[in-house]
């Protein structure tokens, strides 16, 4: 597979140019069909797409690579956050919603803490 692919790396390139330009032309294409019906905003060009496509890109996610902050790390918060839940004594327990709610005011009422600390 290996040896096939170096062979032929050489298409990889317009391959993926038309992949881009096909996702353009369909995203266009949804945006007319959609975006002018529903919020009579007007339709727009494939350059203007394009454009789109890199903005949303480029604020929404980056160009490749991982970031800080990232899922993985996210879920490793709270997998820390839910084991320190579960050694916490019932009246530890309490403190730290009293905390929560204090900090975020109105907010925090709505959490629906279960026994173990998971939200519902």
């Amino acid at each position: 597979m290996r040896t096939v692919f170096r062979r032929r790396w050489y298409l990889f390139i317009p391959l993926m140019f038309v992949a881009f330009v096909a996702f353009g032309f369909l995203t266009m294409h949804l945006w007319n069909w959609l975006m002018p019906l529903l919020f009579h905003i007007p339709e727009i060009s494939f350059w203007q797409t394009i454009g789109l496509m890199i903005l949303s890109r480029l604020i929404l996610g980056g160009f490749g690579g991982h970031h800080k902050g990232g899922c993985g790390q996210r879920n490793q918060f709270g997998q820390r956050m839910l084991e320190k839940w579960e050694n916490m004594t019932p009246e530890e327990r309490e403190k730290f919603k009293e905390n929560i709610q204090n900090y975020h005011g109105h907010w925090g009422n709505r959490w629906n803490w279960d026994e173990k600390g998971k939200e519902s």
